[in-house]
């Protein structure tokens, strides 16, 4: 699982003209979900998400966490975050999880992200053609992944 987060002073999305999920200061959270994710990945990257520091404190370090801030999420599906432009000109979605088992892995990232406290949760809508609108604070660009985290954090049960 692939969220690309982006710190925002303010981000909206649009389906049909009509803006479906609009945040203040907060991340925008673009999920890519893989072919072999499953709930735990959700739970995991959630977790990190919420706590990952990348607001500035009174020192203007970044040292606070959307949860700690008291911020929001903007959290948009995005499955061509797994494209594999390596070969040729088309980039290959081979490694994206199927619309049908990819929208309840979605659906739990974003339920594990609102039941963590001190987080507000607004949405895109999944396969929809979306437009996103935002504005970059800083700016500050962020993949997490929750591949490789065996190797890096020892495991995905590790706390974040």
């Amino acid at each position: 699982m692939r969220a690309l987060l982006q710190r925002v002073s303010r981000a909206r999305v649009t389906v049909d003209g009509k803006c479906v999920g609009q945040i203040g200061q907060g991340l925008l959270v673009l999920l890519g979900i893989h072919r072999a994710d499953t709930e735990h990945e959700a739970a995991w990257l959630a977790r990190k998400v919420a706590s990952l520091r990348v607001f500035p404190d009174t020192e203007g370090k970044m040292n606070l966490s959307v949860q700690e801030n008291g911020r929001h999420l903007l959290i948009v599906s995005q499955f061509t975050l797994y494209g594999d432009a390596r070969r040729g000109n088309r980039p290959s979605y081979s490694e994206a999880a199927p619309p049908d088992r990819a929208k309840p892995l979605y659906d739990s990232f974003v339920e594990h992200c609102r039941q963590l406290p001190g987080i507000t949760v607004e949405t895109g809508v999944f396969q929809a053609h979306m437009e996103v609108e935002l504005v970059n604070d800083g700016p500050v660009t962020v993949l997490c992944q929750t591949e490789g985290t065996r190797h890096y954090d020892g495991d995905l049960d590790e706390q974040v």
